[in-house]
């Protein structure tokens, strides 16, 4: 399944048999619902410093302290509103008649009651509706690669992560390009937004104060050897599997070909190479490794492995013209001018 060309050996040679493709395809991959869960918060909303609230105020009988004379309801009570106005720095706000009232960690519910609380003795029978009409600590920043970034109000029942991207606009990159990034105490993840489509668990529910930004970032690989076509090649969707990638790249040119030497040469995380056996332990000492995946093409079943495996970005798809030996002279180039530091951004997406 893996052979290193012993212990000095540049880079990590794994053959792609079944055991292998179970290997790369169950490796995990970046996931909002493991990083994060899907719990939306609590569903009642508090007042905090820097929202923006309404009170109106009722009042029995004549001579309110807050209405106009003359205008009652059919009840016959009457209603006074107070203007929108913004919670302080201390988390207060001014109620005439009642003083400056603490509100900041308090549900519109409790705020209500201090209120009549306040103004019991001074009118008759008061009563209190207050209203959150703009709620910025409940809310998300989105940003980035959409139509229109903006602070999204976030709804006591939860408001999921494409509900709130779409109420920014939506995403103006192609859907395959587009990647996600949610920042949350101090974690940021990013999660290509394919994955999101396809799997609802990944469509988390969004909390207060949560940074979303959208940004594209196309997705290619690059072609060399005996192929048709020499060239950095772009992903036109997600999900390009090697058998596709061969395919946009020309085809193998039968006559020059080495038909056990198709490559596909990427850095891997560390704990995913320790499931290939026979890997020199000098190249397990880093956090990446350096591997090349190799397909025979002799083999039958090659095409079909090939469309089990996929593709990612910054792939190097390789075909030798040469027997394996030769081909390990150019696998020391590779590791010598492919930076580990780079490639290893591309596989650890979690930014603590």
């Amino acid at each position: 399944m893996a052979a290193g060309s012993g212990d000095n050996a540049p880079i990590a040679i794994v053959d792609l048999s079944e055991p292998s493709l179970d290997i790369v395809a169950g490796w995990h991959k970046p996931s909002f619902k493991a990083v994060y869960g899907d719990y939306r918060g609590p569903k009642t909303q508090k007042v905090e410093v820097g929202d923006a609230v309404q009170i109106n105020i009722w009042e029995t009988g004549s001579g309110g302290l807050y209405t106009t004379p003359g205008v009652a309801n059919t009840t016959g009570s009457r209603i006074g509103t107070i203007p929108e106005q913004v919670v302080a720095r201390d988390g207060t706000v001014n109620v005439p008649y009642a003083g400056r009232i603490r509100v900041a960690g308090k549900t519109p519910e409790e705020v209500e009651r201090l209120i009549v609380k306040d103004l019991a003795g001074k009118t008759s029978d008061p009563q209190a509706l207050v209203t959150l009409t703009r709620n910025l600590s409940h809310s998300a920043t989105v940003m980035g690669d959409v139509t229109q970034g903006a602070r999204v109000p976030l709804d006591a029942n939860g408001e999921r992560l494409l509900d709130v991207i779409a109420a920014a606009g939506g995403i103006k990159a192609p859907v395959h390009e587009a990647f996600v990034t949610v920042s949350r105490d101090g974690t940021s993840l990013s999660v290509p937004m394919q994955a999101i489509l396809a799997n609802t668990k990944e469509n988390i529910y969004v909390r207060p104060n949560d940074v979303i930004t959208v940004y594209r970032a196309p997705q290619s690989f690059t072609a060399f050897g005996t192929t048709g076509r020499n060239a950095v090649i772009g992903f036109d969707a997600a999900g390009l599997t090697l058998e596709e990638a061969m395919g946009k790249a020309g085809g193998l040119i039968d006559d020059q070909t080495d038909p056990r030497g198709v490559f596909v040469l990427r850095y891997e995380p560390v704990e995913l190479v320790r499931n290939y056996p026979s890997i020199p332990p000098r190249l397990l000492q880093n956090s990446v490794v350096p591997v090349a995946y190799r397909l025979d093409m002799r083999d039958p079943t090659a095409l079909f492995r090939a469309r089990r495996f996929q593709m990612r970005d910054k792939d190097i798809l390789y075909v030798s013209t040469a027997p394996i030996a030769e081909v390990q002279k150019i696998f020391r180039v590779f590791s010598s001018l492919t930076s580990p530091a780079v490639t290893a951004a591309n596989i650890y997406q979690v930014a603590p």
